[in-house]
């Protein structure tokens, strides 16, 4: 087996990106929890709305058929079953196979926010989800996320889901922070990099990563 060291003068200049990233990052770090404030309040779904808290005068569908004949209605289920029978991915959303009280079981993406429990905990009473509506797609277009949400039971309907998220399921903070620290951490280092190298080379400490040789012109008698 082969074994490919690289260079000293390679690895100092990324020890020294890195270094000036912690920087670039700590100063991320610092703006990113007003920004983070600011995404959670134009996630906050006002109650009765799509994604929001389900108030008595919401409709409590039953089965199939009373999704399909509301506009908007709520889902009322034992416990945390909502979110234990199966799910999986679909396009951008998180799916979870809910249970109707006539026992048919639909796809539905859940505004966790604005799950209500009615017992002591979540895991005793009744929860009342969010409110919903129903969006027509065909599921099976999806074949990983079908097997993965039907492992325990099939769907009863595959040509729609509920929305039960509208224009809420906000990302924890953590997820939304994440992936911008990432990019301006790999960002600094591919920028820096190169500027330290360059700075090296010049200085005569770091050998060139390309040397330009000129052409003599060929002397013709």
């Amino acid at each position: 087996m082969r074994y490919h060291i690289l260079r000293f003068d390679i690895w100092l200049c990324l020890a020294l990106s890195f270094l000036v990233s912690l920087g670039t990052v700590k100063i991320v770090e610092g703006i990113l929890p007003k920004k983070y404030e600011d995404y959670v309040q134009e996630h906050i779904v006002e109650d009765g709305n799509i994604g929001g808290k389900a108030g008595e005068d919401v409709y409590r569908a039953q089965n199939v058929e009373d999704l399909l004949n509301n506009e908007t209605f709520t889902i009322i289920s034992p416990g945390i079953e909502y979110c234990n029978k199966g799910a999986g991915y679909y396009d951008n959303f998180y799916m979870y196979s809910v249970t109707l009280p006539s026992g048919e079981r639909i796809a539905a993406c859940i505004n966790m926010d604005s799950v209500q429990h009615t017992g002591d905990s979540m895991y005793s009473g009744d929860s009342i989800l969010p409110v919903g509506r129903i969006v027509y797609e065909d599921l099976t277009s999806n074949e990983y996320f079908i097997n993965q949400i039907e492992y325990s039971e099939e769907l009863s309907r595959k040509d729609f889901y509920i929305d039960m998220i509208g224009n809420g399921g906000k990302l924890s903070k953590e997820d939304y922070t994440e992936t911008p620290i990432l990019i301006t951490q790999l960002l600094t280092i591919f920028i820096m990099f190169p500027i330290f190298h360059t700075i090296g080379s010049k200085l005569g400490i770091f050998p060139t990563f390309f040397s330009f040789k000129k052409k003599k012109e060929a002397e013709w008698k």
